[in-house]
């Protein structure tokens, strides 16, 4: 059975732990060429990296702060050196610092937003001059159902994941003629090692919200990028794919 992103060269920004490596490992498992982007898991991304390459493809680990603006361009420019080419960018990098807006402080706002949404443009800006040259490419920017509905205690992260929706929108319209498409998952309660440091009745609380009944798994995230990676997704651009068992149906 052929697989659906043979041939295809990946670039996912965070790819060591939870939703990252997941999707990572499923698109490895579906041929793609990996190029995956850590911050300071240096062991973590060594143990990826032979993993990945274990399903027959070329998978190589790059310590990058996508953050910063000329580190993204560096990054990108090293991948393009290493693999020739790129066609999909999963901007994948995110973290949160939760606090009620009266408790916040302004560093872990700014913080906040400088690693979640402006790594989006970062990594977006540094791969858009390849991907306009050869009139193809698949951008895939994780957001959240936070960005969506918001929630109390994460001003930070909800004004972050909503940007990279407007974000994506805006390159959907400036770049579609030039056939490279720009779209949106945003996933709901996915069960990873940071919700394993939760309470079990706290998880429950949240799997009996959820119209499935269950929390997500990487698993369910990684085979949307699937989706809108491959050549199932020619036509669509633009677009915000909750992945969320509907919670916010």
């Amino acid at each position: 059975m052929s697989k659906l992103l043979e041939g295809k060269i990946a670039i996912i920004t965070g790819a060591t732990r939870g939703i990252g490596h997941g999707i990572a490992t499923s698109f490895a498992k579906q041929g793609c060429n990996l190029a995956f982007t850590y911050n300071s898991s240096v062991d973590a991304a060594k143990v990826l990296e032979t993993q990945l390459n274990r399903f027959g493809v070329k998978a190589k680990a790059y310590r990058s702060n996508a953050a910063d603006f000329i580190e993204a361009q560096e990054v990108v420019d090293q991948v393009l050196e290493d693999f020739g080419t790129v066609n999909v960018l999963v901007n994948n990098a995110g973290i949160t610092k939760d606090n009620l807006l009266m408790r916040i402080i302004e560093e872990d706002f700014d913080k906040v937003i400088e690693v979640n949404l402006k790594s989006v443009f970062n990594m977006t800006k540094a791969i858009q001059r390849t991907f306009l040259k050869q009139r193809s490419g698949s951008l895939i920017h994780m957001s959240s159902v936070v960005g969506l509905k918001g929630n109390a205690g994460q001003s930070n992260y909800a004004a972050s994941k909503a940007g990279i929706i407007g974000f994506s929108k805006a390159i959907a319209l400036e770049l579609g003629s030039r056939n490279i498409r720009s779209n949106v998952i945003a996933p709901g309660f996915i069960e990873t090692e940071m919700t394993d440091q939760l309470a079990e009745d706290v998880v429950q609380k949240w799997r009996d919200g959820i119209p499935l009944k269950r929390g997500g798994k990487p698993e369910d995230v990684a085979n949307a990028c699937i989706f809108l990676a491959s050549d199932l997704s020619n036509y669509i651009t633009g677009q915000v794919l909750q992945v969320d068992g509907g919670m916010l149906t």
